[in-house]
């Protein structure tokens, strides 16, 4: 039996990639409103609304509530949707997205903090495509910050 939450979280981020923000929004916000204590089903949808939101300040709440989530998250509860899958691995990312909203909004030293945090768990990125892809931004943040430019990432 399939875990019904995660194929409506992910349907609704393939409907945000392929640039129906609104509609993705919209899902996962529906989808956000009726997880009870799941706090694996919490994380992962506040981590995807999160990239879909219009405004930075609700970004990053989103994003809070998703760092706010893992903390109550096993691995045992990650497992059993895919059993590859660790807490710790979270970490990095939601570290980073914390520290880009941070530094987008002008707070260099929060972002410099959360970007520390990132980097202190990066160890547990496999060199895989998701590995890559956190690493990347690792570095791009990293830029971004050092220029001090406060504009979104280059895609």
């Amino acid at each position: 039996m399939g875990d019904e939450v995660m194929a409506r979280i992910e349907a609704a981020v393939e409907l945000g990639r392929g640039g129906a923000r609104d509609a993705a929004r919209s899902d996962l916000q529906a989808v956000w409103d009726g997880i009870s204590d799941d706090a694996f089903h919490r994380c992962v949808a506040a981590h995807f609304l999160a990239d879909l939101q219009d405004d930075l300040r609700d970004e990053l709440r989103w994003d809070e509530r998703a760092l706010e989530a893992v903390a109550a998250v096993t691995d045992e509860r990650a497992q059993e949707y895919d059993a590859s899958l660790q807490v710790r691995g979270f970490l990095p990312s939601l570290h980073l997205s914390l520290a880009d909203d941070h530094r987008r909004l002008g707070d260099a030293e929060r972002a410099r903090a959360f970007l520390d945090q990132a980097r202190a768990v990066s160890d547990v990125l496999g060199e895989d495509p998701y590995g890559a892809t956190v690493r990347d931004a690792m570095e791009k943040i990293t830029a971004a910050l050092a220029a001090g430019s406060t504009d979104p990432l280059p895609a």
